[in-house]
């Protein structure tokens, strides 16, 4: 992948956590929609990978912020160090 595409995709990267740690809230509603709209396209057949994936990418744009993955509960605070 050429340089320029690279930088594009990082910057685009960078603009969506922004986005996300101003306003987490329609983040995550955004996320959930998301998740929502794919399960209802594979019929229910994929529901676990689908928030598995949405939780992951929660946490990954909102950092502590986000929903608790799973086996967050065994942890003090209930977040990921």
């Amino acid at each position: 992948m050429p340089f320029r595409k690279i930088a594009a995709l990082g910057a685009a990267a960078d603009a969506a956590r922004r986005f996300a740690r101003k306003d987490p809230q329609k983040t995550q509603s955004y996320l959930d929609k998301a998740a929502d709209f794919a399960d209802r396209q594979t019929k229910g057949k994929y529901t676990s990978q689908i928030r598995s994936v949405s939780d992951k990418a929660g946490q990954a744009a909102l950092g502590d912020e986000g929903r608790p993955g799973p086996g967050d509960e065994d942890r003090p605070g209930g977040s990921r160090p």
